[in-house]
């Protein structure tokens, strides 16, 4: 057992992020400025993107892509149900209604078929989740898009930099959403990035992230700028600052380098689990480049005489952090009462949540981290083995 505690996820920072944040701060400009921009530029360059929107975190980019394409009261918007509560609380800012939708049994992504089954005349838009950092199902979702003419708006807060067909995501649905929280491949600590090649959308959600001002009203504090501002629409206080773009500038250069010791370690998790029938590893489809941000482990119960809560609680007991991604919203008091939901509802998002585990996965292990979480997930298979 490891002497001290395994933590689920640790931030990779070095010298060039503090460096540029130190820059930053002499600078004596904090706020969006040009570091801002500068990120804006890089990011839609790296993703192939016409259009990069920097903000506060991947719920304001959510809100504001609902706003960009004219969601109403009482409009409706497919969600998964296996996923984080932001992707369906913004819905309800516009007194829409969220519809909570099935996954995959396999990927754990939203299913197409039950996406068609939920479409209503109320329907606007779609919001796929790439849980984990494994792309949905795009083609499907897109015809059934494009024939219901409803929007996608991709939640991509764990898909940087993941592929579909060869295609970056963030240049698939109309407009994408990403996430630089903590945990995430790259990270400004608290964050977020649009990216969309609609400049109708882009430039409504420019204005809307900060007050509803007209466009590069930052400026005003500039030599080039002018003080005078128009409010267009009553906005949002949804801006990222320089100083979280001065980490987010040195993080995404690394992209690719965190990738590639994710799915290293994600391979060699795969290699370690193989011949254990107790442990169902990812499943990954052809044609797709997984991000790995989770790794995600399904136990067989029936193969077990513990439950999942209590081989957490065993793994802990091993000094091995661990997570569970997610508790559905159909089980949650808020969606279950609002929505008048079940787990019947939703049978393999209800099924998956009684058995997945998110191991650790992230660019600071070590070898012997790696190889300390191995030991105790095997260890706790053969001493609960039925």
């Amino acid at each position: 057992m490891r002497a001290e505690f395994l933590p689920f996820h640790l931030p990779d920072i070095d010298d060039a992020e503090i460096r540029s944040v130190e820059e930053t701060l002499r600078s004596g400009w904090l706020t969006s400025g040009p570091k801002v921009m500068e990120f804006e530029h890089q990011f839609a360059e790296f993703v192939g993107a016409r259009h990069a929107i920097a903000v506060n975190s991947c719920t304001a980019a959510l809100h504001l892509a609902l706003d960009a394409i004219g969601l109403n009261e009482r409009d409706e918007v497919l969600v998964p149900t296996l996923t984080f509560a932001a992707t369906a609380e913004v819905v309800f800012y516009f007194h829409a209604r969220p519809v909570l939708v099935d996954c995959c049994r396999k990927t754990l992504n939203i299913d197409p078929e039950a996406i068609e089954r939920a479409i209503t005349a109320r329907t606007r838009a779609i919001i796929p989740v790439h849980f984990a950092g494994q792309p949905c199902d795009m083609d499907n979702i897109r015809d059934i898009a494009q024939r219901h003419s409803l929007a996608v708006i991709e939640d991509a807060a764990h898909a940087l930099p993941a592929q579909y067909r060869g295609q970056m995501v963030g240049t698939i649905g109309d407009i994408t959403c990403f996430s630089f929280y903590a945990t995430k491949t790259i990270t400004t600590g608290e964050g977020g990035m649009i990216t969309t090649d609609n400049d109708e959308y882009a430039e409504r959600m420019r204005i809307m992230r900060l007050h509803g001002i007209s466009n590069n009203a930052w400026k005003r504090y500039a030599a080039e700028g002018s003080w005078r501002y128009d409010i267009l629409f009553p906005g949002y206080k949804y801006n990222l600052t320089d100083i979280a773009a001065a980490l987010g500038v040195e993080q995404l250069k690394k992209c690719w380098r965190f990738h590639a010791t994710r799915k290293r370690l994600a391979q060699m998790f795969d290699r370690a689990f193989a011949d254990t029938t107790a442990i169902a590893v990812p499943f990954v489809n052809q044609g797709v480049e997984h991000a790995w941000h989770l790794y995600v482990i399904q136990l067989d119960l029936d193969q077990l005489t513990i439950n999942r809560d209590c081989f957490i609680s065993e793994l802990k007991r091993a000094n091995v952090g661990s997570s569970v991604h997610f508790i559905p919203l159909h089980l949650h008091p808020f969606y279950r009462d609002t929505l008048h939901s079940n787990a019947a509802e939703y049978p393999c998002a209800t099924r998956a949540y009684e058995r997945i585990i998110s191991l650790p996965l992230y660019t600071r292990m070590s070898a012997q981290d790696q190889q300390d979480v191995i030991d105790a997930v095997l260890e706790i298979v053969e001493r609960h083995q039925r």
